[in-house]
């Protein structure tokens, strides 16, 4: 028998991601997400078979989706991965597409349509809206047009101080909380930056005071200036 050739369709079982989850206890809920926490909490409710989440980097988009295909016994797939599996490993299941914009228009109409089998669901995951995406397929256009699409806000200050708390736990650091008030009010609404901020931290191996944290602030600041 031959070996299989590099462009035949992969099993479902050879694409399965790792779903990523942020350190901590459970997602923090707050203004900046709870729209989007309540409807996936429901979600497939009957009212549409494909969902959008969009929001910028560091957001919280992939934590929510994450949670919501564990619940749901969803297949994560990742931006082009969507062009190299087999529809028929997808039909009637749930499929969650992060980095949704990536994917090719052939695969992502393809997608599309598969969840409206019975038990089929797909949430699509990105920084823009659907309506932003470019598509040169005029079927694969009006599909994204329609979208219900639901936007996680930048993190906010709760969102932010649960992230810095959770990962300096995971350190065994317990900073004072004016140091966790005064990194919240100095930092970029990002999750990503929050983690840059305490690994360069803990490296630094002193302990995590408020000069420190101006200290590191500004050497990153600076960083990005340069």
């Amino acid at each position: 028998m031959s070996a299989p050739s590099a462009l035949s369709p992969k099993p479902a079982e050879q694409l399965r991601l790792p779903l990523e989850r942020p350190v901590g206890d459970a997602f923090v809920v707050s203004d900046s997400n709870a729209e989007a926490a309540r409807v996936l909490a429901a979600w497939p409710d009957g009212v549409g078979s494909v969902l959008a989440l969009y929001g910028p980097a560091g957001a919280g988009k992939s934590r929510l989706a994450a949670d919501w295909a564990e619940r749901v016994g969803a297949l994560p797939l990742h931006g082009a991965e969507a062009a190299v599996i087999d529809p028929l490993e997808l039909e009637g299941r749930p499929v969650l597409l992060d980095s949704a914009s990536d994917a090719d228009d052939e695969s992502l109409f393809h997608l599309i349509n598969l969840a409206n089998v019975s038990g089929g669901a797909l949430l699509l995951v990105d920084r823009a809206a659907p309506r932003q995406w470019r598509a040169a397929l005029p079927d694969l256009r009006s599909r994204l047009d329609a979208v219900r699409a639901v936007a996680v806000e930048a993190p906010d200050d709760k969102v932010l101080s649960a992230i810095l708390r959770a990962r300096f736990a995971e350190r065994s650091i317990a900073p004072a909380d004016d140091v966790i008030d005064y990194l919240v009010r100095r930092l970029d609404r990002s999750a990503d930056m929050a983690v840059k901020v305490v690994d360069r931290l803990d490296a630094l191996h002193r302990p995590v005071t408020r000069p420190l944290a101006r200290e590191v602030l500004d050497q990153l600041g600076d960083a990005d200036a340069a």
